[in-house]
């Protein structure tokens, strides 16, 4: 029988108590039991493959384990973390950092793409403004990370080019491509590391953070 929405979500209900029985029992993994539940309540389509909830790297692992647990990573697997993303980090390939901030700004707002309906290649949003305030004119927008606005006027960056502002923007770099070289548990996306933003996206959205000319730092 094919299985409506309806008892599809009951048939999850009834994976998730007989989980958590069997996990008092003493029995089967609750990892085995969670990926039975994604093979049954999901399924490829499109370029949307299973595999983006099934594929899941050793930071992930580690900081499920820990959320689960209710308690932070321990300071020296942290460290270990952060070092093996950092090293994932690609730096543009001809050395410029920036692009064009107002193409930044387009990505920021967009979170459009890598659904089941969208084509293989296809550019994707950046969906910063779902966690960030951006710009001061900004009237609805996440809050789950700081606020971008001013990112690089506070930080002192006149001139992005100047040898004095180099920290800064190899770290904003960075942080865009895989954040959790920084933060081993980082709620922000690995943007360049995972492909949802390739190189010259990730430019033009450091134009909008560093560029002097950018509303960002107006």
């Amino acid at each position: 029988m094919k299985k409506t929405p309806a008892t599809l979500v009951l048939a999850l209900a009834a994976t998730v108590v007989a989980a958590g029985c069997a996990t008092l029992a003493g029995s089967p993994d609750p990892d085995v039991v969670a990926a039975e539940m994604v093979k049954t309540g999901f399924r490829s389509q499109g370029i949307a493959k299973v595999e983006r909830v099934t594929q899941i790297d050793e930071t992930l692992k580690a900081c499920n384990a820990a959320d689960v647990a209710g308690k932070p990573l321990d300071a020296a697997t942290a460290k270990r973390i952060e070092e093996a993303n950092l090293k994932t980090v690609k730096w543009p390939s001809d050395g410029k950092f920036l692009g064009d901030w107002k193409e930044g700004e387009k990505i920021a707002q967009s979170g459009r793409g890598m659904t089941w309906t969208d084509s293989a290649g296809a550019a994707n949003g950046g969906n910063c403004y779902n966690c960030h305030q951006i710009s001061k004119e900004e009237i609805s927008f996440g809050t789950i990370g700081p606020s971008l606005y001013n990112y690089g006027k506070l930080r002192g960056v006149s001139d992005p080019n100047a040898a004095a502002s180099k920290p800064i923007v190899e770290y904003t770099w960075g942080k865009i491509w895989n954040a959790k070289a920084y933060n081993a548990c980082s709620n922000m996306p690995r943007s360049g590391h995972m492909g949802n933003l390739n190189e010259q996206q990730i430019r033009h959205v450091m134009a909008l953070l560093l560029d002097p000319a950018s509303p960002v730092n107006k």
